[in-house]
């Protein structure tokens, strides 16, 4: 099975997919993505990412180019095309590629790529064991609401946390922590699930908000507000939750044991809830 792309609306091997020197993308992180899972060959809440697209190419003023009915086909026929069931799909839309220059150029068309890889599962033992994360300064710009291309402070801070021996880096700012490099971040505190709010220091997360309406669904009582680094290492549970992390447990932050040390057991029914609703 192929690693499919789609650039500019034609249809390619990924070995085969370019773009020009002079894509601002590549030049000055001028753009914007999306990630998105397939579960046995169906697109996973395919309308979330499209409307948190647009409201990311909104914030840039960038164009979004398609209408919504034509990114959606462009979806379910990339993904149709790689032939994998389970999969991550990638989109990426720049201003497009123009001479240098800081101001945005006026007759650059907005380059779209598409790519299509097959997805491969975090391990068993992992999810069955928890994760350790470690807690890093926020050095990120002021609206880590947009999904920005722009992702170095998350490639740095996620490189100290595997190179500590973590699977996440969480960022905390003011004494708050916000969120992982790549997810977002849950507690259990005196028995209620807690999550920092939305605003321009946090990613609207897709799976994250399907997490608060699983939890609501079970009759959890949900409050967003903001955690200290200390709350988190006094919680009774920690999990994060992602597109490709889905719900994980997390055992250990900054090497200090949360809990007893093991994934709790409103961790592990979200998790199942989760897996649930990804069920045709």
């Amino acid at each position: 099975m192929p690693n499919i792309a789609f650039v500019n609306g034609r249809f390619m091997p990924l070995a085969q997919a370019r773009v020009s020197v002079e894509d601002r993308g590549f030049q000055f992180g001028d753009g914007i993505y999306e990630l998105i899972r397939s579960y046995g060959g169906r697109v996973f809440h395919i309308e979330d990412h499209l409307r948190r697209l647009e409201q990311s190419a909104e914030a840039l003023g960038l164009s979004m180019v398609y209408s919504k009915s034509r990114w959606k086909a462009i979806l379910e026929k990339v993904h149709a095309r790689s032939g994998y069931p389970d999969a991550k799909i990638y989109i990426q839309v720049t201003r497009g590629a123009a001479p240098r220059d800081h101001s945005f150029p006026k007759k650059a068309r907005p380059s779209v790529i598409v790519t299509v890889r097959k997805m491969t599962p975090l391990s068993p033992e992992l999810r069955e064991k928890g994760a350790s994360v470690l807690t890093v300064p926020d050095l990120r710009w002021g609206r880590c609401d947009i999904k920005s291309i722009n992702l170095l402070p998350n490639i740095m801070a996620r490189q100290k946390a595997r190179s500590a021996g973590a699977f996440e880096a969480l960022f905390v700012r003011d004494g708050l922590v916000l969120e992982g490099a790549g997810s977002n971040v849950f507690a259990v505190i005196q028995g209620r699930i807690v999550t920092p709010p939305n605003g321009p220091f946090i990613l609207p997360g897709i799976t994250r908000d399907l997490a608060i309406a699983l939890a609501r669904e079970a009759r959890d009582p949900v409050i967003e507000k903001g955690i200290t680094l200390e709350e988190l290492l006094g919680a009774e549970e920690v999990f994060l939750t992602g597109t490709t992390t889905e719900i994980l447990p997390v055992v250990q932050v900054d090497r200090k044991p949360i809990g007893d040390g093991r994934p709790g057991k409103t961790t592990r029914r979200l998790y199942q809830q989760f897996l649930q609703s990804i069920r045709p």
